[in-house]
């Protein structure tokens, strides 16, 4: 299929059937060929472009967010495609891979120090802020509160998995961090069929699952850890609390089992899919996400020999 641009090739990511041990069809979504290698370049190109048409963001403008690194990545490629200078804050936590893939499409990146709290005026969300407030003709999509986090999946990948299952799926997986895809493509699906079941994947040491009491986790890109309009509780029938050692443990089946070099979060997606697949049966079909590539995680050395 030919493109006129990058943008274009946003989307289209195949599903592929995974042969766990179930009666069910599980299949994941390889979200990680998406150009700039993960979900997150759906989200961004629609709250950029939204921002365009409402004047939000002008030609010559600075894009700036907050990011675990996808998004930021994602940015950064649109930024450079369309021409705005971009900056993005990170945690210290951000993998290598990621930090230099943000610095080779030019943005300009930020380290911020690990906080608990996304009000610390330390965390690298609240440093974004600052950073819009002074910056003259900037614009932030703010990921983390911005309602289109939400529409870009609806729009998107939604109907994507409604085609690409033939109106068959029957329980939606994902990770919920902003809670944008999962809200997102779960109001899309259960509008085509209200019986499809949505279910969150969650870091165990989240702000949600602590009730209030964060604590330090290893995957990056996961994990509520704020109160946002974004995440739509209505949508989801159940929430999935996942470790990291759990999610980490995982990424070393997909790679060495079944072929899938995917990042942490997608492990922990996948376990979920594990712990829950006694619930399917014959005649169910699962998707799950699989939100980013391993690639982006060598560093870390998550994946064993």
């Amino acid at each position: 299929m030919k493109y006129k641009s990058i943008l274009d090739a946003i989307g289209h990511t195949p599903i592929v059937k995974i042969p766990f041990d179930s009666d069910a069809n599980i299949y994941a979504k390889l979200e990680y060929l998406n150009p700039g290698g993960s979900v997150k370049d759906r989200s961004a190109l629609y709250m950029i472009e939204q921002a365009e048409k409402n004047g939000d963001l002008k030609p010559g403008g600075t894009i700036i967010d907050a990011s675990s690194g996808n998004q930021g990545i994602a940015v950064a490629m649109i930024g450079a495609i369309k021409g705005y200078k971009v900056i993005i804050t990170v945690a210290e936590k951000i993998s290598t891979e990621k930090l230099k893939t943000l610095q080779a499409y030019g943005a300009e990146v930020v380290v911020c120090p690990v906080t608990m709290m996304i009000d610390d005026p330390e965390n690298y969300h609240a440093q974004a802020l600052a950073l819009h407030a002074k910056t003259p003709n900037s614009f932030m999509p703010n990921q983390y509160f911005n309602i289109n986090n939400r529409y870009a999946h609806y729009h998107s990948m939604g109907p994507e998995l409604w085609e690409q299952s033939e109106g068959k799926i029957t329980h939606f997986f994902a990770g919920a961090g902003t809670g944008g895809t999962v809200s997102g493509v779960g109001t899309y699906l259960k509008e085509k069929n209200p019986d499809i079941k949505v279910i969150a994947v969650d870091s165990n040491c989240s702000f949600r699952a602590t009730k209030g009491h964060p604590r330090p986790y290893d995957v990056e890109g996961m994990g509520v850890d704020f109160d946002s309009e974004v995440l739509d509780y209505n949508i989801i029938d159940e929430f999935v609390e996942v470790s990291d050692a759990q999610a980490i443990e995982m990424l070393k089946i997909l790679a060495h089992k079944h072929g899938l070099l995917v990042g942490p979060s997608s492990g922990a997606v996948a376990y979920a899919v594990e712990a829950y697949k006694s619930k399917l049966g014959e005649g169910d079909l699962a998707v799950f996400i699989c939100g980013d590539s391993g690639r982006a995680y060598l560093s870390k050395d998550f994946y064993g020999q």
